[in-house]
């Protein structure tokens, strides 16, 4: 038997017609409306994971924890995000692993914030860079909402473009739109064996980013992918491919740090 839920948590309604997702924070005296009819909070708070509810028409909903990538799909944001598929690449690529000492910028709403966070657990660190306190603010509500307050996370209201103050990391991960301005500060930062990364939206500026890996000597395994996602729909003998996919949200490009030659 699960946990119940519990008032503050975050829960995800499913409606099993159309598997469409809703994301709600249950409250003691919240209430739910839906197309469907109504349901009350104080009816899904107490019941365990998989629980059905019905609104206020007789309709039928499932009740679940979001997952993370639930979660990140549904939290409100100021900024675009690194999608689910992205940060799965990252965690595995990057090598992401419990006990880890990660530094990223910019922080944005949270979505790879929350993906580290779960990776490194509670034995490794998480440092934000992020110059505006807006985005800072929205992104501790997300992170906040779905794992309370994370010790382990140090968030600095600073441009990296000024510089990294820390040393010896273990992994540095850049969501900003110029990277190669850092790329010697990340080799200077970065342990030898670390593991430097870089979200970008274009090609050109991964060209660019490249360039100045390849320049700086002590970076080495250098690679530029992305990742393109496609559902299928199999229902019977209807086995056809999705009229949408998720395709193009970004490339990674990775690199290790390593001593000159």
């Amino acid at each position: 038997m699960t946990q119940p839920i519990t008032e503050g948590e975050c829960i995800i309604l499913l409606d099993p017609e159309d598997n469409k997702e809703f994301l709600y924070k249950m409250r003691a005296k919240g209430h739910i409306n839906l197309h469907k009819g109504k349901i009350l909070h104080t009816e899904i708070i107490g019941k365990p994971e998989g629980s059905i509810v019905h609104t206020s028409r007789g309709d039928p909903f499932l009740v679940f924890r979001p997952t993370l990538s639930q979660y990140i799909m549904h939290m409100k944001r100021d900024t675009s995000i690194i999608y689910p598929k992205d940060l799965a690449l990252i965690l595995l690529y990057a090598d992401i692993h419990a006990g880890c000492t990660v530094l990223e910028a910019g922080i944005g709403s949270g979505s790879l914030t929350l993906a580290l966070l779960r990776a490194v657990g509670p034995e490794g660190t998480i440092i934000s860079y992020e110059k505006r306190e807006e985005f800072i603010q929205r992104a501790r509500k997300n992170i906040q909402l779905f794992m309370g307050e994370p010790p382990n996370l140090e968030v600095k209201l600073r441009d990296i473009y000024e510089g990294i103050e820390e040393e010896g990391i273990d992994r540095i991960i850049l969501d900003i739109p110029e990277p190669w301005r850092m790329v010697k500060d990340a080799a200077e930062s970065l342990r030898s064996g670390g593991i430097f990364v870089s979200y970008l939206p274009t090609i050109i500026q991964v060209k660019t980013l490249v360039d100045a890996l390849q320049e700086e000597k002590r970076f080495t395994s250098i690679e530029a992918f992305e990742s393109l996602v496609r559902n299928w729909h199999i229902e019977g003998l209807s086995v056809r491919p999705f009229h949408r996919m998720v395709g193009h949200t970004g490339f990674l490009t990775l690199a290790r740090r390593g001593d000159a030659f």
